[in-house]
């Protein structure tokens, strides 16, 4: 599976896990809830500092994020 996929996927699933919608997380991202969707499809790479704040809002490691065991 494509990297973009599992880190999409790891992202929806630590979403739900916090009760927090795509429109809650994509306005603190000064986002679309569109674009933020992207996001959990694999369809759009996250940079850097989204990725730093979106470990630390879910609580989770970029291992977790990535998939990395």
């Amino acid at each position: 599976m494509e990297i973009a996929k599992i880190v999409g996927e790891n992202l929806k699933l630590a979403r739900q896990a916090k009760g927090v919608t795509q429109r809650q997380i994509a306005a603190e991202l000064g986002k679309y809830q569109s674009d933020y969707s992207d996001y959990e499809r694999g369809r759009v790479e996250l940079d850097y500092e989204k990725i730093v704040y979106l470990c630390k809002r879910f609580d989770i490691t970029p291992n977790d994020l990535f998939g990395i065991e």
